[in-house]
């Protein structure tokens, strides 16, 4: 996906069109870079313009834009644009004006204006971000809070356990939802003319590990469909990097202001895990005679707060109690002396304090910033969380505070490492300036900031020149054993990332490719801190954050703050060619998306939708589909497999939204999403009138049809999964099972006339006792039969079906602790079960998604252990469906050898496969009729 150089690349995971579609504004004294989608300019910059003598600085920044409409295309800045923060620093004020449509915020709608005092009037320097003049929605909404809340938990709960490998609740948690959802009111996502959302923040535990989740949801004000869903996480690796899931953020309350204590910040000491003794601020607890681990001089109080730096013992809480909130009695580190011993050492929290402190004193010395948020707030770090009592590597920046893992047998407490400590405080900097947008682009250089100024700070510290082979290297010292250079999880001096290795993924994956892609913009920066020197460079990287980069840049945008920034700092002719050799080095020049290509062939590109699969059979495929810019409702269509046919429209225009379609080659099924519920259609390939098959409150992400059987899944109040299937000739007998608090159901998939899925529920009346049942049911006697049982242990995957056999995903029922996912096919009545792919072993995928032909069984799988490579996305892999496992030939090898996100695989006939592809920057249908075999 690119960039989020545009919503409808954030909504679908897509690169944006790079053409310019807007009215070139008229050319202004200095140079005007223009913006794709809109009349309002990019950046302007080399000017000098008189701001009208109008109030505070944001009045005036908004006179001044309101005094050049013919320019800038804002017809009404006092009305569409509300101020936000105001920097001021040596006479330069910087405002960022946040913009309203009809009085409804815009999603990355942000405007910057720079301004310097000039015999005490204000002198405009120039503009930068994003203006959207093309939006027209209204702002009248159909759907409430509650609906939308619903329905966004409802979205989460399925991508959490319906598709992908999922395990079974946590015991004890059977009875109430593991998520929430909180209605934060309109927001415009701007697509086109706009689409009207309500913002739903879906936070709590996952209910399969017990990991915390945070997503922001964006569901269609006038359909209740989600559009829009990213993670807030911001952690130091990449998911499923470490022994555990990265955390996420939940809702951030207000700032602990800790005990009370009675005298003042004394000097105390420790030794950090490297062996080193440093001195540490701390206070001295009279009530107490103990001394804290809190600096308490550090940063200036206000005249109402006091401001300290504090370090905090969470060794006896797991993740999901710290994720977000502050849990009940949590206290900082103490110590009889002011010489802190072991324990403390150990735990992390000597080097979590001392890194801290080095981090907030380069902000303040070298950019003269006032802590992350500019204006002195406290800065909290809590150390050593566990996840479930195993280990947690991996650290994170919450909105609030940071929070470190304790590390593991080969891993050290995250905050040994002072550039994990530096980049997760750069995120809090970040978050309180540019607010980069945690997805595709944007999200990348959110950790390509972090990285940079994480790195920036240690090698400062240890005296490492920016030409050294290791000073790149991010998290080089947290391991115990293994080398720095294997011990780091990225290098940004490796100069091996370009946009040439980008990889284009969805949001379910690494947020669109946040740390997969991140190197790609850090190494830029990093190499042009070589060719620089690092104080130039620090200030010219600050500057283009703090003054130009808005929330939805990419990394075009990027280039073009950090070049403007250098020229606003004087940088010579000669810097200026090293910045932009940098980014060249690193591919990122104007159309860099253009060069991007796949070995598959294109059945419906740019689809421009986001939550939705597809579906394919009888030699036809069917896909949901918005407009070019994805500013309409999504609507289904059909083609031949084959490509010699246009593809045809199959659902109404009706302003619902139309997804997870499915086709048998002579039917399409789908679901239909409206502010009254959800309904299931269909209609015949061959034409005809559109059909209701069924009406709920809540839908799922599963239909499938075979001649007359049609099943889907669906969720009850609170996200209880259920499946249903009914007769396309009488859908009326409906057949549920399912959505309840003790018994759910999950992925059904139908042939033959046998509709097959999994089910969880309660097994013994008298104690929380739970298995799950693979279940296979003859539409035409009724008869339901259990064909496999497992424990409540084990994780099991999405089902198929063919007219021979069954097929399934499981995993943990190997004792290995390297064990896999295995995929399981047997006969229809459950016996001669077999793995075409073991769960153990060399050969073993990890794989989450599966669909199947006659011939073929083609399974989705990423590699987890690649680290931040093109083999770690989800990629297809295919065997014989009837096949001898371990024999020669089973396996068919890769579907594609394209880079980036293959997903939502759908079979046609023999080999051929569709599947959702993100390689080129878009979201594609694409096809190929046999595999591609091995990829090197």
């Amino acid at each position: 996906m690119a960039a989020l150089t545009g919503v409808a690349a954030l909504v679908v995971g897509t690169l944006p069109a790079v053409a310019v579609t807007g009215t070139v504004p008229p050319r202004a004294p200095g140079q005007v870079v223009p913006a794709p989608d809109t009349d309002t300019p990019a950046l302007v910059q080399g000017i000098r313009e008189p701001a009208p003598a109008k109030g505070g600085a944001a009045d005036a920044a908004r006179a001044y834009l309101d005094g050049k409409r013919e320019r800038y295309r804002i017809s009404d800045a006092e009305r569409d644009l509300v101020p936000g923060a105001v920097t001021a620093s040596q006479g330069r004020e910087t405002v960022r004006l946040q913009q309203r449509h009809r009085g409804v915020p815009v999603l990355g709608g942000q405007y910057v204006v720079r301004m310097e005092k000039q015999d005490g009037r204000r002198v405009v320097t120039g503009t930068s971000g994003k203006y959207f003049t093309g939006l027209t929605t209204g702002t009248t909404a159909e759907v409430d809070g509650e609906l939308a809340v619903e329905r966004a938990v409802s979205r989460v709960l399925d991508d959490l356990d319906g598709r992908r490998l999922a395990k079974a609740p946590r015991e004890g948690e059977e009875e109430e939802s593991p998520l929430r959802g909180t209605d934060h009111g309109l927001v415009v996502v701007p697509k086109g003319s706009g689409v009207l959302t309500r913002h739903v923040t879906v936070h709590g535990t996952d209910p399969a590990n017990g990991a915390p989740v945070l997503q922001e949801v964006y569901v269609d004000a006038h359909a209740g469909y989600p559009v829009l869903q990213y993670s807030g996480i911001k952690t130091f690796g990449a998911p499923d990097q470490g022994a555990a899931r990265p955390p996420a953020r939940d809702a951030v309350p207000a700032e602990p202001a800790g005990p009370p204590v009675s005298a003042g910040e004394e000097q105390g000491s420790g030794v950090r895990l490297d062996g080193t003794t440093v001195g540490l601020g701390v206070v001295h607890d009279d009530e107490r005679g103990l001394y804290l681990l809190r600096d308490d001089d550090r940063i200036p109080d206000d005249e109402y707060t006091d401001r300290f730096l504090a370090t905090y013992d969470a060794r006896d809480l797991m993740v999901g109690d710290v994720s977000g909130q502050w849990p009940p009695g949590l206290a900082e580190f103490t110590s009889s002396s002011k010489e802190f011993g072991a324990e403390v050492t150990e735990s992390g929290g000597v080097d979590a304090h001392w890194a801290a402190a080095r981090v907030y004193d380069y902000y303040r010395d070298r950019h003269g910033r006032n802590s992350l948020d500019g204006h002195g707030m406290s800065i909290n770090s809590l150390v050593g969380v566990t996840q479930y009592g195993q280990p947690y590597v991996n650290a994170f920046w919450d909105g609030q505070k940071m929070v470190y893992g304790g590390g593991d047998e080969e891993y050290l407490p995250l905050s040994a490492a002072l550039d994990v400590v530096g980049h997760e405080m750069t995120h809090g900097v970040i978050e309180h300036s540019a607010n980069l947008v945690y997805a595709g682009q944007s999200g990348a250089m959110n950790e390509a900031i972090a990285d940079y100024f994480g790195n920036a700070i240690e090698a400062d510290v240890y005296g490492l020149p920016a030409d050294d082979p290791d000073s790149g290297l991010l998290g080089e010292r947290l391991c115990r054993t293994k080398s720095p250079r294997d011990c780091a999880v990225r290098d940004l001096g490796d100069g091996r990332t370009t946009t040439g290795s980008f990889l284009g993924l969805d949001f379910l994956n690494d947020n669109g490719g946040v740390h997969h892609n991140a190197t790609i913009f850090g190494g830029a920066l990093w190499d042009a801190r070589e060719g620089l020197g690092a104080g130039l460079a620090d200030r010219i990287v600050y500057r283009a954050l703090t003054e130009y980069l808005t929330p939805l840049d990419g990394f075009t945008e990027g280039r073009a703050a950090v070049l403007a920034a250098a020229k606003d700092l004087g940088a010579s002719a000669h810097d200026l060619k090293t910045l932009r050799r940098a980014f060249t080095a690193h591919g990122i020049v104007p159309g860099w998306e253009l060069a991007l290509g796949a070995d598959s062939e294109p059945l419906l590109d740019r689809i421009n939708t986001t939550g939705t699969g597809l579906g394919a059979g009888g030699g036809w495929w069917t896909a949901a589909k918005s407009n070019e810019d994805g500013s309409e409702p999504y609507s289904v269509w059909a083609g031949r497999a084959d490509g010699k046919s246009q593809p045809r429209l199959m659902s109404p225009n009706d302003g619902r939204y139309h997804v997870n379609p499915a086709t048998d080659g002579k039917t399409v099924v789908w679901q239909a999403y409206g502010p009254g519920g959800v309904e299931v259609l269909a209609r015949p390939l061959a034409g005809g009138p559109v059909k209701k098959l069924w009406s709920g409150r809540s839908g799922g992400s599963v239909t499938d049809v075979d001649g007359d059987v049609v099943a889907f899944s669906f969720a009850n109040v609170g996200g209880r999964s259920a499946v249903a299937y009914l007769s396309l000739k009488d859908p009326a007998n409906v057949v549920t099972f399912g959505g309840g608090t003790y018994r759910r159901a999950y992925a059904p998939s139908v042939s033959g006339g046998k509709v097959f899925f999994r089910v969880w529920q309660r097994v013994a009346l008298t104690r929380a006792v739970y298995e799950w049942r693979m279940t296979v049911v003859d539409v035409a006697t009724g008869e339901s039969t259990v064909v496999q049982q497992y424990p409540n242990t084990v994780s099991l995957g999405p089902t198929a079906v063919n007219d021979t056999h069954l097929f399934w995903l499981l995993s943990g029922t190997a004792e290995e602790t390297d064990a896999k996912t295995a995929v399981r096919r047997a006969a229809l009545d459950g016996s001669d079960a077999v793995d075409l792919s073991p769960e153990t072993g060399p050969d073993a995928l990890y794989a989450y998604d599966m669909t199947v032909s006659e011939d073929s069984a083609t399974v989705l799988a990423y590699d987890p252990d690649g680290g931040l490579t093109n083999e770690a996305t989800p990629k297809l892999h295919q065997f014989a469906s009837a096949g001898v496992p371990g024999a020669p030939g089973t396996y068919k090898g890769r579907v594609s050898c394209n880079r980036g996100a293959q997903t939502h695989p759908a079979a046609v006939a023999g080999s051929q496969a569709v599947w959702l592809d993100s390689t080129t920057g878009t979201t594609d249908v694409v096809t190929r009729r046999r595999p591609a075999g091995r990829c090197g």
